[in-house]
């Protein structure tokens, strides 16, 4: 599904990843682990497209922005964004048109606030679930774990387990060893 080879990348003198070579199959869940700095968010970003990178990524679906659902460890959002314009910019950017939000909202968010005003696991629940309205094929989760209630760790966890069932590729990063040993291939 992806194939990474040589991927390197510096920040100025700094060399942060180096010759990594990677191939990721569809319907497994990868997990990345390391201590915070090691690289992990940048491998990421480069994956997704937005760090420039020595290296190739391919991908079998073509262009890898169009398949996936990049959940960063602290999402941005617009200052007067309401979490339901949140997800609905996101599925537009898919042409993805969503009915029943209330059916969708698995974590039952307070959609009509601003997002912004949002605490930090609301923010990453609220990110969550738009990439998952927008049908992805690969999924990269970086620290999902982090900053998010117990209850919704399980609900995760879930999603995870139910992603691979329908052969979705998943990857997800953790400075804890013990949350990946219990979702990941």
């Amino acid at each position: 599904m992806i194939s990474i080879e040589n991927l390197s990348k510096s920040y100025g003198s700094k060399v942060v990843l180096e010759n990594i070579n990677l191939n990721f199959e569809k319907g497994k869940v990868y997990g990345i682990v390391g201590e915070n700095g090691a690289g992990k968010t940048t491998l990421f970003k480069c994956i997704a497209g937005l760090e420039k990178h020595n290296g190739t990524i391919n991908c079998e679906y073509g262009k890898l922005k169009d398949f996936l659902g990049y959940l960063q460890t602290e999402p941005y959002f617009f200052s007067k964004i309401t979490g339901n314009e949140y997800i609905q910019l996101l599925c537009n950017a898919r042409n993805i048109t969503y009915t029943d939000i209330k059916e969708k909202n698995i974590f039952d968010l307070p959609l009509n606030e601003y997002a912004v005003k949002y605490s930090t696991g609301m923010k990453k629940k609220l990110a969550l679930t738009a990439i998952l309205l927008q049908e992805n094929k690969l999924f990269i989760l970086d620290e999902p774990f982090n900053g998010v209630d117990i209850h919704s760790n399980i609900i995760i966890t879930e999603i995870i387990h139910k992603l691979k069932e329908i052969g979705k590729s998943i990857i997800i990063s953790s400075h804890i060893f013990s949350t990946l040993d219990d979702t990941c291939d």
